[in-house]
């Protein structure tokens, strides 16, 4: 099994730089404003800045959004009543500009790539679309691992891939997206894995199911972190809890996370699916947390969990559930105005605003 491209990646991220942090904070209190008084959006621009390791920090943007698509087989156990096919579908809809992610895409001019790391079916080329197909979706993951060990590298170097590539291009900010019909179930599994959540804390209905399918779904993820010996907070081997109970595109998103985090592009940060796979990203490279933001708050209460663990503050909380990257397209416009804060306003002595009283 190669992992040049997975650890060479790893090697390249390097944690906020403290300087660059110090100066940002400082910066910020120049301003012809009240000290904290943007609150949470001052300190994302000091995070950026700490990120790319200069105040202040770049203009993130344009931004590129990669919703990666895969299928699970523990869509057999019945932990959702949308057939598997609608991943298919849905992919198709996304190349043709007609979800949700493709129109808050047009309205913060945000670049949609689609990329294939494992759905279950053939997918014509077209434009937008990306193939990387690991699989044709992963094996039920509540009867042992749902990816070999290969699949979980070639998932995660497929993600670095699409980072590298949208970067070289000229995207300053990468946006995480997904579709997977059942991938609510994995997230939860990989949440409890991480984070030492129970499954019945940190399981959610996903795309609203009945009772009856909740309290299945919470019994298969049970099932799931015992047939691959992962007990709840005790993910020691990140590969392996990753392949264990992730998706292919939980692995993409992963690696997504680490590129653009070795590359010091920050990335915006979706729901439970995003929040999930960047508990992987940071079990593998603890730095990587310094070059997210997390876009929103999903419904999903695993997304709680995750950020929670990381340590990251929700920008917008809509009680969305849909996933796609819909949450971090809409907290982009945000996070751009929040550096350019940095980069527009006055100081007091450029300026000539006298400071209050000390």
């Amino acid at each position: 099994m190669d992992l040049s491209l997975l650890y060479e990646t790893i090697a390249a991220i390097e944690p906020a730089d403290p300087a660059a942090v110090t100066e940002a904070r400082a910066h910020q209190d120049r301003l012809t404003k009240p000290r904290g008084a943007l609150g949470a959006l001052e300190d994302v621009a000091v995070r950026l800045a700490g990120a790319a390791g200069c105040s202040p920090p770049p203009m993130p943007e344009p931004a590129a959004l990669a919703i990666f698509a895969a299928d699970h087989g523990v869509h057999a156990q019945g932990v959702t009543p949308w057939p598997q096919e609608v991943t298919q579908q849905m992919v198709a809809n996304f190349v043709a500009g007609g979800a949700v992610a493709n129109a808050f895409a047009a309205q913060v001019g945000a670049s949609v790539t689609v990329v294939d790391v494992g759905v279950a079916a053939d997918l014509p080329h077209a434009p937008g679309l990306v193939h990387h197909k690991v699989a044709y979706g992963t094996a039920d993951l509540s009867a042992g691992p749902a990816m070999t060990p290969e699949q979980t590298v070639a998932a995660l170097e497929a993600g670095i891939s699409v980072a590298r590539r949208l970067v070289a291009e000229g995207a300053r900010c990468l946006i995480t997206g997904d579709m997977g019909i059942a991938n609510t179930t994995a997230s939860a599994a990989l949440v409890a894995a991480f984070t030492g959540h129970d499954p019945a804390e940190v399981t959610g209905r996903g795309t609203g199911v009945d009772d009856e399918t909740y309290a299945r779904k919470i019994e298969v993820i049970r099932r799931a972190l015992d047939a691959n010996g992962l007990r709840p907070g005790h993910a020691a081997a990140p590969l392996a809890a990753l392949g264990g109970v992730g998706g292919l595109e939980h692995a993409a998103i992963a690696g997504f996370i680490l590129g653009g985090a070795a590359a010091r592009v920050p990335v915006l940060l979706d729901g439970v699916i995003a929040g999930s796979a960047a508990l992987a990203a940071a079990a593998l490279a603890p730095a990587a947390v310094d070059h997210c933001v997390a876009g929103h708050r999903s419904a999903e209460p695993g997304h709680a969990a995750a950020l929670e663990y990381l340590g990251l503050r929700p920008l917008v909380d809509l009680e969305l559930r849909l996933g796609e990257g819909t949450g971090g397209l809409l907290a982009h416009p945000l996070v751009c105005a929040a550096v350019r804060v940095m980069h527009d306003v006055a100081t007091f002595d450029s300026a000539g605003v006298t400071e209050k009283d000390a």
